[in-house]
C-alpha cells in the first residue's frame, strides 16, 4: 500500500508542477516557496495540539485545492500560486512518509509513525 500512495502523491506533485507552469511566474519562485509551508512546524514550539493545527493547516491539500479554486474564480494568480505550493509541497511531504500530525507529537502522522518500519 506505501508504494501506491507514493505512486499518487508522485502524481499529485506532477499535476501541480504542471499547474505552475501555466503561470507566468519563473521556476526559481517554484524552488523558492517550496518549502515556506513547514513554518507550520513552529507551532510545536509552543505545544504538540497547537503545533499539529499550524502544521496541519499548511500541509492540508483541502485548504490548497480551496484556495487554488478561489484564485481560479477570482482571476488571481497569487491564489493559485498559494494553493499549488501548499498542494505541491504536500504531495511532497506525503511521498516522504510525512502526513498530517496527531495531537501527541510530531511523529505521529495519519500516515503512521514516522520512522516507524512498517
Amino acid at each position: 500500500m506505501k508504494t501506491t500512495v507514493q505512486l499518487e502523491e508522485i502524481a499529485m506533485l506532477l499535476l501541480g508542477i504542471h499547474l505552475f507552469s501555466l503561470l507566468s511566474y519563473s521556476w526559481w519562485l517554484f524552488l523558492a516557496l517550496f518549502f515556506v509551508p513547514d513554518i507550520g512546524m513552529f507551532g510545536y514550539f509552543i505545544n504538540n495540539k497547537f503545533g499539529a493545527f499550524t502544521y496541519n493547516i499548511f500541509h492540508h491539500k483541502g485548504i490548497a485545492i480551496a484556495l487554488y479554486l478561489v484564485g481560479v474564480y477570482l482571476s488571481n494568480d497569487i491564489l493559485l500560486l498559494v494553493g499549488i505550493i501548499l498542494f505541491s509541497h504536500s504531495a511532497f511531504d506525503r511521498i516522504l512518509g510525512y502526513g498530517l500530525k496527531l495531537k501527541k507529537g510530531f511523529k505521529f502522522t495519519h500516515l503512521g509513525e514516522i520512522g516507524k518500519k512498517s
